[in-house]
């Protein structure tokens, strides 16, 4: 069953607070804890597992950030990864790719997290890897998503 789509991430407000004031704050994690608003207005946990990329750039939107970074292990987004044909993509715009392209329980959902926020804001998400960061930020590696990127690539096959 996939995760369910975060709506809304209740704590904005206080990670606000503390970003305003220099804090670095490590949040969304594992996408955070899932709850449900009962008749009467308080909340209760529910049992499923929040997707943490969808979350990452839910929350990212509602603090109006200038970017969303998304780290892994990977040092770019590969179109036909796994295959002779595999090759980085650098620049993408959000309109010339789609997370169905990518496995669901890789790439896929960072992929569709970096196009969601890029097209809601119309500013950069990146994806590369978690020793490159400070390059992927200044757009040296990894990928980029945003508009008006130049074309990079014919869809990759589907996996």
């Amino acid at each position: 069953m996939p995760s369910p789509r975060p709506l809304e991430i209740l704590e904005t407000s206080v990670i606000s607070f503390l970003v305003e004031r220099g804090i670095i704050v490590i949040c969304t994690g594992g996408g955070g804890v899932p709850v449900m608003a009962r008749d009467a207005g308080s909340l209760c946990g529910v049992e499923a597992v929040i997707d943490k990329d969808l979350a990452s750039s839910l929350l990212a939107r509602q603090l109006q950030a200038d970017m969303l970074l998304m780290l892994t292990d990977v040092e770019a987004v590969y179109a036909d990864y796994g295959t002779p044909a595999a090759r980085a993509l650098r620049r993408v715009a959000p309109g010339e790719i789609s997370a169905r392209y990518f496995p669901a329980g890789s790439m896929g959902p960072k992929v569709g997290a970096a196009i969601e926020f890029a097209e809601a804001t119309g500013k950069p998400s990146a994806i590369g890897k978690l020793d490159d960061a400070i390059e992927v930020v200044r757009g040296e590696r990894g990928t980029w998503f945003e508009a008006g990127a130049p074309p990079s690539l014919v869809e990759p096959r589907r996996l």
